[in-house]
């Protein structure tokens, strides 16, 4: 009985991180980040200021953002099977580089990103943000940013 329970969302995460790799390939070293993949943050979502205020954030390259984002945003999904498979310790590292890459993030996804992040961390302890489409509504921005600037 708890194994289906678990299964369901775990089979989500599984879909979603699929998806997310499929958009992660790194542009040409010259070409520009586009900014018509831009949304608007909710109002709950709260991001840092990046350190730089380059086109790809903190991040040297756009090979180097496009990569880090769209691993995190893959690991996001699978942070239930962390938990449950993993350490108390491990978990809080998945959890910092989340919340580390949400900060470095270029400003056209920073908000995308943190929300994304919050919602997957928030799923830990709630297993409907997964069954309910919460994550995957939060990852679809993020997954849109990546297609046009990395794919």
């Amino acid at each position: 009985m708890i194994l289906k329970n678990v299964a369901r969302p775990l089979t989500v995460s599984a879909l979603l991180a699929a998806l997310a790799l499929t958009a992660c390939s790194a542009p040409e070293a010259g070409s520009a980040p586009s900014s018509a993949a831009a949304s608007p943050a909710p109002s709950s979502a709260t991001a840092s200021p990046s350190k730089s205020s380059g086109p790809w954030g903190d991040f040297a390259t756009a090979a180097e953002a496009c990569t880090t984002i769209s691993e995190q945003a893959t690991g996001s999904t699978l942070l239930p099977l962390s938990a449950a498979k993993g350490s108390a310790a491990e978990l809080e590292q998945t959890k910092a580089e989340l919340t580390r890459t949400a900060e470095r993030a270029p400003d056209s996804v920073k908000a995308d990103f943190t929300t994304l992040s919050q919602v997957a961390i928030a799923g830990i302890k709630d297993q409907t943000v997964f069954s309910s489409g919460k994550l995957q509504d939060a990852m679809a921005p993020v997954q849109t940013w990546l297609a046009t600037n990395c794919g």
